[in-house]
């Protein structure tokens, strides 16, 4: 199977990211993914990658880039400009980067998925709730703490989740110091109350970021028991079946 890249700036493309895809003649299942506050790093890349050979036309959004600070890598700045953004200023962007990932040929509309990972995992929250089009929602480790609403941050994820409508997976460390156990288990009580169908996990081991190999919380055995869970889900939520996609694990 051939996967195709492609890097997208907002100067020349009105968007900045970057998209993988299989090469295929009809229109497949797409994912739409949202990088943590460190920006559009390589493990990003790297999982926007996984998930092409999976069989899904995935863009990962650069949301920093488009919210108007361009920059090679966003490690040192990203927290800034995360602590100045408003959560509808967010919200705007991704639905820049999601319309763009829906005008892909190769996209099938009706099978399309958020992802999101850290900061990104909590600004998908308020994106998904205010986008019914998404037909799956997967949160690594989102971002939440038990803090009140303010003017930047207006509505709580726990509240948020209230009008999604569509299933959930969500993946969390017991070793997360960022989101801690009390505020993963209010989120894990907001989400079943939404009443969509969801999938919870809660690893015993594994901080924030575990699937990032430079994050503090690494821990790669969770992050490979996690690639299987995720990758059934959507599977089975996405409920698509394409003869064109052979398994990424078996030779060419």
């Amino acid at each position: 199977m051939r996967i195709i890249e492609q890097a997208f700036s907002k100067e020349k493309d009105g968007v900045a990211g970057f998209l993988s895809f299989p090469e295929r003649t009809a229109p497949g299942p797409a994912l739409f993914l949202i990088h943590p506050k460190g920006g559009l790093g390589e493990y990003i890349k790297t999982e926007t990658r996984k998930f092409a050979r999976l069989g899904y036309t995935t863009f990962a959004i650069n949301v920093f880039e488009q919210l108007g600070f361009p920059a090679a890598t966003h490690i040192e700045t990203g927290s800034q400009i995360q602590a100045k953004t408003p959560d509808p200023e967010f919200t705007r962007v991704l639905t820049e980067g999601w319309r763009f990932l829906l005008a892909q040929p190769n996209v099938n509309k009706q099978r399309v998925a958020v992802c999101g990972y850290c900061m990104g995992g909590r600004i998908a929250i308020h994106f998904v709730a205010a986008t019914p089009e998404v037909h799956a929602f997967v949160g690594y480790y989102p971002t939440v703490r038990n803090e009140p609403e303010t003017p930047l941050r207006p509505v709580h994820p726990s509240k948020a989740v209230q009008k999604f409508r569509c299933p959930s997976i969500n993946l969390y460390g017991a070793d997360d110091v960022t989101t801690v156990l009390p505020v993963q288990e209010m989120m894990w009580q907001a989400f079943k109350e939404n009443g969509q169908p969801l999938e919870w996990h809660f690893f015993p081991f594994g901080g924030h970021g575990y699937v990032d190999p430079g994050a503090p919380g690494y821990n790669a055995h969770t992050a490979d028991l996690s690639w299987p869970l995720v990758e059934d889900f959507l599977e089975r939520h996405l409920k698509w079946n394409s003869p064109e996609v052979k398994n990424p694990n078996l030779p060419a």
